[in-house]
């Protein structure tokens, strides 16, 4: 009986290929949802376009990302899927969207299933209103002894509108934050998938830029992606600014209710009646739509995808503590201001800080038009992406038990932005990618110099240590001390020997903070 039993598995293994194991050799790997084919690529198993959720469309669109529906035979997984629906910028180009795009890439180095690689899982930029996987290649990381996951998400009016319509259909009474959701439905496809190809699932670190970096620090606090990663990188970005409906220059958050006040007046633009007509509505007719620019929709804190202000729950260790890399560039701002009048400035400042103007015109003097451009832009830098980093790591050295490394990106070339615009004073925001990636000079007219190749290949040293074990340090790389409140263990990247430094401009990131917490406190006597 025995005999019968093992030649019957034996027979239904052959006359059945379909239940054949993954051979990551020929990149075919068995998901629980179907087989998916890929390509080898100089070595590394290359996946592109898998599905992780269903498409969220018709009844599906705005609400939160549904179970993949299993397929038969092999899915081609060749070419990446259209890019999320998102808003025309001329400096992007033509690209084919969809809102059809749940769907992840996978760069394995693994020959077997039982490698157990760590995993890092990227989460694009663009404000919540723009941003792709398919400019991403995970080459270089793979040849570095990790996975790489990029991960798809919803964007603007589909990722982040709010409306009381949708909060009644929701289960929990939320809506809007449908982008962060796929987010976690793809770090989930991530948890029940990777050990086929090669991958730890208890060894997951999560990284991301801009957008992406704010997407790591709300991760990092909410609730339901607890147990899904075990370690976060951010690179220029994090969300510890008072949640208000009214937005200033870096606050950006709502309230759940503001949030859906935003949705009513959406609607309203789009000549809409209710929710039920809205999702007939073609998506090309808001595209152009004031609030599908940059930072038109954004996550609002609904208080279960976002537990609340994320300040008050670092304060207070309520939090999901893993090893985390935190870090800002040196020139953020630049790209995002246009230049203004003094007075004009004066005034902005006056009605921006109340009673810290003068403190603020001490720190971010506008003598000039010149000065001006530059107090504006290093404003926005700090409110929007050095404050939030550092006030991260301050945090979470004070009430959590992982380790924070920080470090100061200063790497660039002082090119214009675009022809005839401002020439950054340092290194612009979203530089480091290519460094971190290891794509720095592919751009025409852009080789790298022999400098900014090796420090490229520090960075992804660095990254891709912290991935296996939780610290960046090793292989002869520079030490990379542990952040402590006060003292110089900040990492200064640029060159090709990154030294350890103070914080920089530490007296503009301490004005931020009592400003913010004024803020915030004046915002709650207001209610």
């Amino acid at each position: 009986m025995k005999t019968v039993t093992l030649f019957g598995l034996l027979l239904a293994l052959i006359l059945n290929p379909g239940c054949k194991r993954s051979n990551l050799n020929e990149a075919k790997v068995r998901l629980k949802d179907g087989v998916v084919q890929g390509t080898v690529e100089e070595g590394v198993a290359v996946f592109r376009g898998i599905p992780f959720a269903a498409p969220p469309t018709g009844d599906l669109r705005w609400k939160a990302p549904q179970p993949v529906v299993p397929w038969e035979g092999v899915l081609e997984a060749v070419r990446f899927a259209p890019s999320p629906v998102q808003a025309r910028a001329e400096w992007m180009g033509e690209i084919e969207m969809s809102e059809d795009c749940l769907y992840l890439n996978v760069w394995t180095p693994a020959r077997s299933k039982g490698e157990k690689l760590p995993v890092m899982v990227w989460i694009y930029g663009g404000g919540f209103s723009n941003g792709s996987t398919a400019g991403t290649s995970g080459m270089n990381m793979a040849a570095n002894g990790v996975i790489l996951v990029s991960v798809a998400y919803r964007l603007g009016a589909l990722g982040f509108m709010a409306h009381p319509e949708l909060s009644a259909e929701s289960p929990n009474s939320v809506s809007g934050n449908y982008g962060l959701l796929d987010q976690i439905a793809g770090l989930k496809w991530v948890q029940q998938n990777i050990e086929e190809f090669g991958g730890d699932p208890t060894r997951v670190t999560i990284f991301g830029e801009s957008a992406g970096a704010i997407s790591v620090s709300m991760l990092c606090a909410s609730p339901l992606a607890k147990g899904l990663f075990s370690g976060a990188i951010s690179q220029s970005g994090g969300s510890f600014s008072p949640v208000s409906d009214s937005r200033g220059m870096g606050e950006y958050m709502a309230s759940l209710k503001g949030a859906e006040q935003q949705g009513i007046t959406f609607a309203e633009r789009m000549g809409a009646k209710g929710i039920s007509e809205l999702r007939t509505i073609p998506y090309d007719r808001w595209l152009d739509d004031p609030l599908s620019q940059m930072g038109g929709f954004w996550p609002n804190a609904d208080g279960y995808v976002i537990a609340g202000d994320q300040y008050k729950l670092y304060s207070i260790g309520k939090y999901n503590d893993v090893n985390v890399i935190i870090g800002t560039n040196s020139d953020e701002g630049s790209m995002f201001v246009q230049p203004m009048e003094p007075e004009q400035y004066a005034g902005m400042i006056k009605g921006r800080f109340g009673p810290f103007a003068d403190r603020a015109l001490e720190l971010y003097p506008g003598n000039d038009q010149t000065e001006v451009y530059h107090s504006l832009s290093d404003i926005f830098e700090a409110t929007a992406f050095a404050w939030p980093s550092w006030t991260w790591a301050r945090l979470q050295s004070e009430t959590g038990s992982s380790r924070v490394y920080v470090y100061y990106f200063d790497q660039f070339r002082p090119e214009p932005f675009f022809p005839g615009g401002p020439v950054p004073r340092g290194a612009a925001h979203a530089m480091e990618i290519a460094y971190v990636f290891g794509t720095v000079g592919q751009n025409p007219g852009m080789q790298a110099t022999e400098e900014e190749k090796a420090l490229s290949d520090i960075m992804i040293r660095y990254w891709t240590n912290f991935a296996k074990t939780g610290d960046p340090n090793g292989g002869g790389l520079p030490e990379w001390p542990v952040y402590r409140n006060g003292e110089k263990t900040v990492m200064y990247l640029k060159g090709a020997e990154p030294v350890t430094t103070e914080l920089p401009d530490a007296d503009r990131l301490q004005f931020m903070e009592e400003y913010f917490k004024w803020l915030r406190e004046w915002r709650k006597s207001e209610q």
